[in-house]
């Protein structure tokens, strides 16, 4: 819901951080790569509870989440493998991050509302790239994110959206379960969007 709001005001700095990368020989996938192992350090933080170091890099692995498709558009290496990359390696950490912290915890309750959460994402995931797919067979295109390697559709629950509530969860442990079901009734809240949202689209 956020995302197109926000990237008005990230995409002109990631452009000038991402404009360094221009003259190095460091590739996008390589930036996602190492984006997606600092964010499983992060995981690893929130396992021990060192929620502020887990915080720290779950903000450099948003970082450059954000650099490897600016980096790409600058140097003109867009590709599908790493549009498909960006994705998968986003929900690798969407889904580890809260897993992590309920392993930390070690609670019954914590359990139950990570299994819930982890369901709710799914569905909210398959939402997203089903409609990508079909989005792709009927060649259109986001309008409302700039470029993209595939479509992004709308939704309630996007990727800032997801990035506050994990962040909560470093700020706010103690409400983990809580922040578990008000994150998972949203994605269902999305999913349920998406498909009306299908429906209309491609009666």
């Amino acid at each position: 819901m956020l995302d197109s709001y926000l990237r008005v005001h990230i995409d002109p700095p990631l452009k000038k951080i991402a404009a360094f990368f221009k003259y190095t020989p460091i590739t996008p996938n390589q930036l996602t790569w190492a984006g997606f192992i600092i964010g499983a350090v992060a995981c690893f933080l929130a396992v021990l509870q060192l929620y502020l170091w887990a915080l720290l890099c779950l903000v450099l692995n948003r970082l450059l989440d954000g650099l490897d498709g600016a980096g790409a558009r600058i140097k003109d290496q867009s590709s599908d493998l790493g549009g498909y990359l960006d994705i998968i390696l986003d929900f690798f950490i969407y889904g580890g991050f809260p897993l992590c912290i309920a392993i930390g915890l070690s609670t019954i309750e914590a359990a139950y509302a990570t299994a819930f959460l982890l369901f709710c994402i799914i569905t909210t995931g398959t939402s997203f790239l089903a409609y990508a797919i079909i989005a792709a067979k009927n060649n259109m295109e986001t309008e409302h994110q700039g470029k993209k390697s595939f479509y992004y559709s709308y939704g309630l629950m996007e990727g800032t959206e997801t990035i506050l509530f994990l962040c909560l969860m470093c700020f706010l442990p103690q409400y983990f379960v809580i922040l578990c079901i008000i994150f998972g009734v949203l994605c269902l809240v999305t999913t349920a969007t998406r498909i009306f949202m299908v429906s209309q689209v491609f009666k």
